[in-house]
């Protein structure tokens, strides 16, 4: 890898008429004043950098649970799945995925399998870091179908910033470990909902990326595991 390639990333198309308004405000802001068209030229530089759409080593082993977002894993809990997904009333081990406007929204599947449903609830903008966020923010849940039957539930939820959640897939579709089904703007969370008796590999505060961090084994029997932060 080299040095270019470190800091320069790809852009998800989403956000190229993004970065070309800001650029086009940016030459107002120089043509008004020139300490204005730097700070112009930050927020560009910002609006490319959280639209930016890396290449992730995605681990190809059979059974992990891969993290969908970047981010601070912000809450492990027992909560029932949302109800649109029609996964049952159990509560399941539901892992949080807090992004902060600094991180990577692309979001990417957490496991193979076939989309067994995807519904989207209107809601608040409340943060995204607190717990009841996932009840009453706007959200977007997908349910995914492994082959052994099992499925895994994906929630995105708008944050405090965020006011758009896009969705690229749908009912019937398959998809691959690390592939990519989303997008988060400007601030969010991502839940997955693990089968029932699966333990978590992470814990609170640990630092997750899309496509590579592994948040459960669903064929292994390591206990949950703990840290400390040092």
């Amino acid at each position: 890898m080299d040095m270019m390639s470190t800091f320069v990333k790809p852009m998800h198309p989403e956000g190229r008429r993004f970065v070309a308004i800001f650029a086009a405000i940016t030459v107002v802001l120089f043509i008004i004043w020139e300490p204005l068209g730097w700070i112009g030229v930050g927020l560009t530089v910002w609006c490319y950098y959280f639209f930016r759409d890396p290449v992730r080593q995605v681990p190809q082993r059979e059974g992990l649970v891969i993290s969908p977002a970047d981010g601070i894993v912000s809450l492990i809990e027992p909560a029932v799945p949302p109800t649109e997904l029609g996964m049952g009333p159990e509560p399941l081990t539901r892992v949080s995925v807090f992004m902060n406007v600094f991180n990577c929204h692309v979001n990417r599947a957490p496991v193979p399998g076939t989309v067994a449903a995807v519904a989207y609830r209107a809601g608040k903008f409340l943060n995204a870091s607190l717990d009841k966020a996932s009840v009453d923010n706007e959200r977007n849940s997908l349910a995914i179908t492994m082959a052994d039957g099992r499925q895994i539930a994906v929630v995105q939820i708008a944050g405090l910033v965020a006011r758009r959640i896009l969705c690229f897939t749908e009912p019937n579709s398959v998809l691959r470990t690390g592939e990519r089904f989303g997008l988060i703007r400007f601030g969010s969370r991502v839940d997955v909902y693990l089968p029932d008796g699966v333990a978590p590999l992470v814990s609170l505060g640990q630092g997750c990326i899309a496509g590579e961090t592994v948040l459960a084994d669903l064929t292994g029997s390591e206990p949950a595991r703990m840290a400390r932060a040092v």
